[in-house]
């Protein structure tokens, strides 16, 4: 895979798609069972777009992330980042792919327990081609004065925001959140979910946020609802809500 270049350079009043998915399908064969996850996906991610993928659990939502993240690949249809098509990609470019333009943030945070939150992040910083330093990505999630705390030594929140500062901290052009307020109460999700948008907002980083919660989706751009494994609506928000003013 050849060197990128950065998708969130051009013009916002012309935003360029990210990534283009088109007859994506994805199935599973498990003994003599198989698995329809996705069926004839079609679906575009536009540079700086906040994006909810809203669905029931089994809908296939997990799925399209993974596709989307370069973790796994369509049994049929094709996948385009920019110009380049991962449909085709060897292991080693899609490893090269999640590492160089993919942050994931997941509902349980990953994080290793005997490093400090700075020295999680760090894992991440020595790795890339340019990185944030690490104390700034916390500072930006709220964090700058936490950095030598342990996981055990944090709240549910503070560790979410954590993991998220080690996603953003190589800088990705792609940010993808799996359920990332699920294994939070309400007062601290809304935090995670101004964290994420203070990001989208500030370093222009597309984001997909995944999440059964249909309260989260008055905050995206637009919103991607799936059912059995199909795009069943495509919605624009003409208002979209803060996270303050989120409630469920």
């Amino acid at each position: 895979m050849t060197v990128m270049t950065d998708p969130r350079l051009t013009s916002s009043q012309n935003p360029r798609p990210v990534f283009t998915l088109e007859g994506v399908g994805k199935t599973y064969v498990m003994g003599e069972v198989t698995v329809q996850a996705l069926r004839n996906v079609n679906l575009t991610l536009y540079e700086g777009e906040f994006v909810v993928l809203l669905g029931a659990s089994g809908s296939g939502k997990s799925t399209l992330l993974n596709i989307l993240g370069g973790l796994d690949t369509p049994s049929s249809g094709s996948v385009h980042y920019l110009d380049h098509d991962l449909t085709r990609a060897t292991d080693a470019a899609l490893t090269r792919f999640r590492r160089e333009h993919v942050g994931f943030v997941f509902q349980f945070y990953n994080l290793i327990p005997s490093l400090s939150a700075l020295e999680n992040v760090q894992l991440v910083t020595e790795i890339s081609e340019d990185p944030m330093d690490a104390a700034q990505a916390l500072t930006l999630v709220g964090l700058g004065e936490r950095l030598h705390h342990f996981p055990a030594q944090l709240s549910g929140g503070e560790q979410q925001r954590v993991a998220i500062a080690r996603a953003v901290a190589k800088r990705p052009h792609l940010l993808l959140c799996d359920e990332p307020t699920g294994a939070l109460d309400f007062r601290t999700g809304k935090l995670v979910l101004q964290v994420l948008k203070r990001i989208n907002e500030e370093l222009g980083t597309t984001t997909a946020v995944i999440t059964h919660n249909a309260a989260i989706a008055e905050m995206a751009h637009r919103v991607i609802s799936i059912s059995s494994g199909e795009i069943t609506s495509v919605q624009t928000n003409t208002a979209r809500k803060a996270p303050e003013e989120i409630t469920w």
